[in-house]
């Protein structure tokens, strides 16, 4: 026989079971001091830092250094701002013993396209190379003075060029299109050297960046790359850390790579070739401004052949001395090159632009291969 219980019973019965379910332990908890729900802890991902570098290519060159904001803290100190990568070449084109400091910046999301070790990485439009010429032996305290900035940029119609002078404070560098000179006065190794230190034109600049009458960038090959460098967070090759940060595409493995030409653990040929593609060759190789000339001192070139180096070739163009051919073995007084490279006079000396001193060092290095070479001319 079924029981049958009161309405009101059966009513409780429900609300007690359903009001049950409203918390795992079987009790019903209303928290009084709810958290709010945007405070509540979510999976979230750190964006990735962004480079504070100020690049709008409608407006470039900017009127000073500064307004890139390419460094920061004390301008002078040229500590880089986040994404403005330092590097250095293996040897470096001789500008009056004026030291130099180099930055990259690529815009975020672009890198640059590894093609041949020989040829300049093909960057992205809107890539900036920065390259400040400085001396930090000035006298009469060893002071150090920054002269100017080098700017290149590259926007959709090819590079651009800007030169920026720094002033007398050391705070701030201005575009300058006209040229500028600096007497300098400095100790080189114990030498106290003077110099008037020349900032080209913006118009001259193409003389040495030009290839098939295209403006171009001269150092940052890979052969001149391939190396290591002292970064902030430890030591690396050069390429492996481009790559690493998102600035290079990729690398090959091996690379056919230059030498410090300063570096006397080197072969003697290899130092003069690498010492000769970073301070000649961006005139005598092909489709340059002295690609006429009878050498060819690019890297990739230069050891192929005898006369890619210029011996026993005979000069097309004038010649002072007595000097039959531009390098004539174990008669370096004899070679026109060396002529060249020991003369400040400037319609006689290269190179023509960038120098007003005797490189000497140099010099002793081309004498020494010369005199080294067999005595092969006719």
């Amino acid at each position: 026989m079924k029981k049958h219980y009161p309405l009101t019973l059966l009513l409780v019965l429900f609300f007690s079971v359903f009001l049950s379910c409203g918390s795992d332990d079987g009790t019903d908890y209303t928290d009084p001091n709810p958290t709010p729900v945007d405070t509540l802890p979510t999976d979230t991902v750190t964006p990735a830092p962004q480079s504070p570098v100020v690049m709008d290519l409608t407006t470039v060159p900017y009127a000073k250094l500064s307004d890139y904001n390419f460094f920061e803290g004390d301008l002078k100190n040229l500590s880089p701002v986040y994404g403005v990568l330092p590097y250095d070449l293996n040897s470096s084109l001789f500008t009056d013993y004026a030291r130099k400091k180099r930055f990259v910046w690529i815009p975020a999301g672009k890198k640059a396209t590894y093609t041949t070790d020989g040829t300049v990485l093909d960057f992205p439009t809107g890539t900036a190379l920065i390259k400040t010429f400085y001396y930090n032996t000035v006298v009469p305290d060893n002071s150090t003075i920054i002269i100017e900035t080098r700017v290149m940029i590259r926007k959709e119609s090819g590079w651009m060029f800007a030169t920026y002078v720094w002033n007398e404070a050391q705070t701030e560098a201005v575009l300058n299109t006209t040229g500028f000179t600096q007497r300098i006065k400095f100790d080189e190794n114990g030498t106290i050297k003077t110099t008037d230190y020349v900032v080209p034109l913006t118009t001259q600049c193409i003389q040495c960046h030009e290839v098939s009458e295209t403006a171009t960038a001269v150092g940052p090959k890979p052969q001149n790359l391939n190396k290591l460098y002292n970064y902030a967070d430890g030591t690396k090759n050069q390429l492996a850390k481009w790559i690493e940060f998102g600035y290079l595409n990729t690398a090959p493995s091996t690379i056919i790579s230059t030498v410090d030409w300063t570096d006397a653990s080197q072969p003697l040929e290899l130092r003069v070739r690498s010492y000769v593609d970073i301070n000649c060759a961006h005139c005598h190789t092909d489709n340059t401004d002295c690609g006429y000339t009878p050498m060819n001192f690019a890297f990739n070139k230069s050891g192929l052949t005898p006369d890619n180096m210029g011996i026993c070739r005979t000069p097309v163009d004038f010649v002072t001395g007595n000097q039959q051919y531009i390098v004539t073995g174990q008669d370096a007084e004899g070679s026109l090159m060396h002529f060249r490279m020991n003369t400040s006079i400037q319609s006689e000396m290269m190179p023509p632009l960038g120098r007003k001193l005797v490189h000497q060092e140099a010099v002793a290095l081309i004498e020494q291969w010369i005199n080294s070479l067999a005595a092969t001319c006719p």
